[in-house]
This record gives structure tokens, C-alpha cells and sequence, in this order.
């Protein structure tokens, strides 16, 4: 039976609210001395806000639909795990690899740190997303047992 949208939506609040406290942990106690280091004179003085919005709900928008639904439909928390993993691994390479691409002086020590942190925390996001819906809405009676 195919998540409602009831479903959907409450995936998509507690996804962007998992999403946004890990990743602003992240950003302002572990990784602001390594891309102030590594990203230096390339940074903006400061965010853009509307940017970090459009990125922070598509991402969360694509990983629900593509990751926690599935994982629903299926009744698998841990697939949401490793897919959520693979999710975050392509995207943030979609960023890294682009900007090495193309970018005069990107730094390549920065690409392997950024790749495992998109695909733990997206796998996470995932993850704990698909497990507190679950825990929150019925699951239907035929995924139950898969």
C-alpha cells in the first residue's frame, strides 16, 4: 500500500528537521576551520539564505521520495540506511566532483571528507526518518512482515 500523503508530508518535516540539526552541527562545530582552510577566498562572506533553503529542501525532498518512501512501502528501516547512504554519496559528489571539474584551485583533500559526510548524513536523515515514522503512523498490515 503506498504511503499517503499524510505520510509524505510527516516524512518531510521530520527528515528537514534531522537533516538541518545534524547538518548545523556539523557546519559550525566540526567543518568551519576545514573549509574556512580548505575553501578560504572561494567562500561568500555570508550565506546565501534563499540558496541554503532551495538546496536544503530539495535535498530532503529528493531523499524522501527516493529513499524513506520506498523504505516504507517496503518495511526496511535499514534499507533506508544504505539507500539513504548511496542518496547523500551521489549528490554531494554532484557538488564536489562538478567543482573539481571546473573550479581553478578546488582542493581534491576536501572531496573524500565532503563524499562520507553527504552519504552519513543522509544515511542517518534517512534512517531516523523512516524509524520515527514508523513509530508515529501504522504501518500497513501487508509491509509489516517483509
Amino acid at each position: 500500500m503506498p504511503p499517503t500523503l499524510r505520510t509524505r508530508l510527516v516524512s518531510f518535516v521530520v527528515a528537514a528537521v534531522l537533516f538541518t540539526v545534524v547538518d548545523l552541527v556539523w557546519l559550525t562545530a566540526v567543518a568551519t576551520d576545514l573549509y574556512d582552510r580548505e575553501l578560504g577566498p572561494l567562500l561568500a562572506d555570508e550565506p546565501r539564505a534563499g540558496a541554503a533553503v532551495a538546496f536544503y529542501v530539495l535535498f530532503v525532498a529528493g531523499l524522501v521520495h527516493f529513499v524513506v518512501v520506498p523504505a516504507l512501502e517496503r518495511g526496511r528501516v535499514a534499507g533506508a540506511f544504505g539507500s539513504g547512504a548511496f542518496f547523500g554519496l551521489v549528490t554531494y559528489a554532484t557538488w564536489d566532483l562538478t567543482s573539481l571539474a571546473v573550479l581553478e584551485g578546488f582542493p581534491a583533500s576536501l572531496v573524500p571528507i565532503d563524499l562520507a559526510w553527504g552519504a552519513v548524513l543522509a544515511s542517518s536523515v534517512a534512517g531516523g526518518t523512516t524509524l520515527v515514522v514508523r513509530r508515529w503512523l501504522p504501518v500497513p498490515a501487508d509491509t509489516e512482515a517483509r
